[in-house]
């Protein structure tokens, strides 16, 4: 019996698995994914920008420059490197401070110097914007387009006259304006008296040393000359002469291509509608600059010695130069004044010729 048993056998067949069918799909996924997600950024980055900020970047890509700093051709009012703080609002209660002591009290944001205030940028663009369409609606103007530049800064709006090499502003070595330019500040004058804003105006050279005659006229002079020339310019074509704040003469100090001190485009005339902060910090810079000015004088005035008459006598052969400070007093003269007086004198006078100088 135990033979005839049969064993049992139980077969399992292991079915295979289907074949791999390719990861390209997710690729194509992973793209529209992305270009979504960029889409959308685009879209939120367009919807927190300003019109202000948009016409900034535009401004910045018609005309890009390597040049930048003081009196370069940088337009962009957006700097690299930094934005603007979201999280910041003007009232926002001072942080770290006791709500119990300080209930109610807000730190009140005071605006830097050349810091520009909204109003004042939106009429600084407004400004900018009336001068683009002055130049274009003016067929005086349209040849000499490129030689202006206008740009906004934390100054204001800075409207510069460069010099070409086949139109320059000013006769050789001279404060004479060219016909042509001054017609263009005559232009500008008329559009710039519509604005309430002040301007500064400075005069620029190359390096070239000046090759007049005189030797105590040099491009520092040339540079204020041409300054002042150009004010009588904006004054002629109906601007105010309150408007003016400061004329100044720069010489090559500062080079609009610094790379090529030579170039014909540093001769040039920089002119700076300024915003309110800016103003008010020139205007008290110079009160203070005055009062030194004025209690220096006072000071010099109090400690100026009396005049002692002096008889000349010729000094021995051999005799040292150097005398000493003790003179002998002349019968019916005043006493010599002593060494501290004479050099609290000098002091005095070197502080005023010095304050003078500012």
């Amino acid at each position: 019996m135990a033979e005839d048993t049969k064993p049992i056998i139980v077969k399992k067949i292991k079915k295979g698995g289907h074949g791999h069918h390719g990861g390209a799909w997710k690729i194509a996924y992973a793209d529209f994914v992305t270009a979504m997600m960029a889409f959308f950024l685009l879209m939120w980055l367009l919807g927190s920008t300003t019109k202000e900020e948009k016409q900034a970047i535009s401004d910045y890509f018609q005309n890009p420059s390597p040049i930048s700093g003081p009196g370069g051709a940088s337009t962009s009012m957006i700097k690299i490197g930094g934005g603007k703080d979201v999280t910041y609002s003007e009232g926002d209660t001072k942080r770290g401070s006791n709500p119990e002591d300080k209930a109610g009290k807000t730190e009140e944001t005071k605006p830097e110097v050349g810091q520009i205030t909204q109003t004042d940028k939106e009429r600084l663009i407004q400004l900018k914007k009336e001068l683009e369409e002055a130049i274009d609606a003016s067929e005086a103007l349209k040849p000499f387009k490129e030689q202006l530049l206008l740009e906004l800064t934390k100054e204001g709006l800075r409207i510069q006259i460069v010099d070409k090499e086949n139109r320059p502003m000013f006769s050789s070595g001279s404060s004479t304006l060219q016909p042509y330019a001054a017609q263009i500040l005559r232009e500008i004058g008329q559009v710039i008296n519509h604005v309430p804003n002040r301007i500064s105006l400075s005069g620029h050279t190359d390096a070239t040393p000046y090759g007049g005659s005189s030797q105590f006229y040099s491009n520092w002079e040339l540079s204020a000359d041409r300054a002042n020339a150009s004010r009588r310019a904006l004054n002629s074509g109906g601007m105010s002469e309150e408007k003016v704040a400061r004329v100044v003469g720069l010489s090559s100090a500062v080079l609009f291509d610094k790379a090529n001190p030579l170039n014909p485009i540093n001769r040039r005339i920089s002119i700076i509608v300024l915003n309110k902060e800016t103003e008010d910090a020139i205007l008290h810079d110079e009160g203070k600059l005055d009062q030194t000015t004025i209690e220096a004088q006072k000071l010099s005035e109090a400690a100026k010695p009396e005049p002692v008459a002096q008889t000349p006598a010729a000094a021995p052969a051999g005799v040292s130069d150097i005398r000493p400070n003790i003179q002998p007093i002349q019968p019916g003269n005043k006493p010599a004044p002593s060494s501290s007086a004479t050099a609290a004198a000098s002091a005095a006078s070197a502080a005023a010729e010095a304050a003078a100088r500012r």
